[in-house]
């Protein structure tokens, strides 16, 4: 990885100021770093990438309100744990929908879902806002590698006195 200081630093400062906006808004900010990891995860990129991250993700959430929300309703554990392979094999046929192509993402925001139990309000925003944060990343290490690279350039022929 010949970008490590870049990548380094882009994610290191854009974390901290994530975790920041995420206590002041009080927004679950693991949530936030699921919604970011996934962007990396799949292997789409850019604009296109982050919208992938989203769609999976807020897909999955929709899938575990589901099944928390029939599985209250249905009221036997037996037809709740019927539910739950019902959804799960779901989850995993919607893949053969490109934009929700990546099925890890629908699980992580599934997953979620469940952790919060599913309190969309918790949920959504941070996790809308990791995706954002994925694509933030991306997009402020490929400036850096720019600007190290460009500077590098400019220094290459030059002696220590010309510096």
């Amino acid at each position: 990885m010949a970008h490590r200081w870049q990548i380094a630093i882009s994610a290191g400062l854009l974390a901290a100021i994530w975790a920041g906006v995420a206590d002041v808004f009080h927004l679950v900010t693991w949530v936030g770093f699921l919604g970011c990891s996934t962007f990396f995860a799949q292997t789409e990129s850019g604009a296109k990438g982050m919208i992938m991250a989203m769609m999976t993700n807020l897909s999955g959430v929709f899938w575990g309100w589901l099944i928390i929300a029939g599985g209250g309703v249905l009221g036997s554990p037996v037809i709740s744990y019927a539910l739950t392979g019902i959804v799960t094999a779901l989850m995993c046929l919607q893949a053969s929908n490109k934009n929700f192509a990546f099925i890890p993402g629908t699980f992580i925001g599934c997953c979620i879902t469940f952790a919060l139990n599913a309190d969309i309000a918790a949920i959504i925003p941070p996790l809308v806002i990791g995706a954002v944060l994925g694509y933030s990343m991306s997009l402020l290490t490929s400036l850096l590698i720019t600007l190290t690279d460009k500077t590098a350039e400019s220094l290459k022929d030059k002696t220590i006195e010309e510096i």
